[in-house]
């Protein structure tokens, strides 16, 4: 499926900023496979003084900007035009969950992709009791992971509550789980957090949904926006497979993929200082438009 993507954000600052350093991770990125961009573009308002790139630990594309001037707003435009083509829903060759806890011991690997950095608490997504009874209710009546996976996906999606106004960048998965509300970010982090605390590798997924949906067929939650859903370690014959607990359903050709981390705190899409006092307000504004 081809798309015209463009996204903005626009930052106001209570006060001028005499100055800042800003990492932005909004670029989507040619995964073999998944998607193929074709064509893309970043630009800042101002004009920053210094820009370079680097890709991180998890392979995603960072740009950092430096502004020396003062400057009192902040604009930052993505354009993108991105071919997706995942592959069709594959067979289940996931183990159980004892296979799948043998599987990862022998995986002696510690590069971006391998399991062991996706099991342990991290800044969003922190292993909980409360959570991990949750999930392990998943477990029972299930005979894979990826069919326990399946099964909690659709429970949070059938249990939360999707509110845009109930949270926000810094709420964690406890917080949202006791809320039963939130966006797509917070069902992610729930949904991380409990697979993480049954013994799952997952990890969370920075992205866009189209805009338009399929005739007769709804809008999806989180089209407004950017948005988030999960991905999974289902052992080594399944590998990485990817679900979308706010929508109920296995990743598509409708996700376009900016990038992998541990959770939002790895693939937030600006991050910074800024020397400055006061508060500041942001807007985001995103639009998917397939072409085909």
């Amino acid at each position: 499926m081809l798309y015209n993507i463009r996204l903005h954000l626009h930052y106001d600052y209570e006060r001028s900023a005499a100055g800042g350093r800003h990492h932005i991770r909004v670029m989507p990125q040619t995964m073999t496979g998944i998607q193929r961009v074709i064509a893309s573009s970043l630009s800042f308002d101002p004009v920053s003084t210094e820009r370079s790139e680097f890709t991180d630990f998890f392979s995603n594309t960072v740009t950092s900007i430096v502004y020396r001037n003062p400057h009192e707003t902040l604009d930052v435009t993505m354009t993108a035009r991105v071919n997706v083509t995942r592959p069709p829903n594959m067979l289940d060759v996931s183990p159980d969950l004892a296979g799948l806890q043998k599987e990862i011991r022998s995986v002696w690997s510690i590069s971006a992709d391998a399991p062991h950095h996706f099991l342990t608490s991290s800044a969003h997504a922190t292993i909980d009791p409360v959570i991990t009874a949750y999930a392990a209710k998943s477990l029972a009546g299930t005979s894979t992971v990826m069919e326990a996976v399946k099964h909690l996906n659709n429970r949070i999606h059938a249990d939360f509550t999707y509110e845009s106004d109930v949270t926000d960048v810094r709420t964690n998965a406890r917080q949202a789980f006791d809320l039963k509300a939130g966006v797509c970010q917070d069902f992610s982090h729930v949904m991380i957090a409990g697979l993480r605390g049954i013994g799952i590798p997952a990890g969370y997924v920075s992205g866009f949904l189209r805009t338009i949906p399929p005739p007769g067929e709804e809008r999806l939650e989180g089209a407004d926006a950017m948005h988030a859903w999960v991905r999974v370690w289902c052992g080594r014959e399944a590998g990485w497979q990817e679900f979308d607990p706010t929508n109920a359903m296995i990743a598509g050709n409708d996700h376009i993929t900016i990038g992998y981390g541990r959770d939002y705190a790895d693939v937030s899409p600006i991050v910074g200082v800024l020397k400055t006092s006061g508060s500041q307000e942001g807007k985001q504004s995103v639009d998917v438009i397939p072409l085909e």
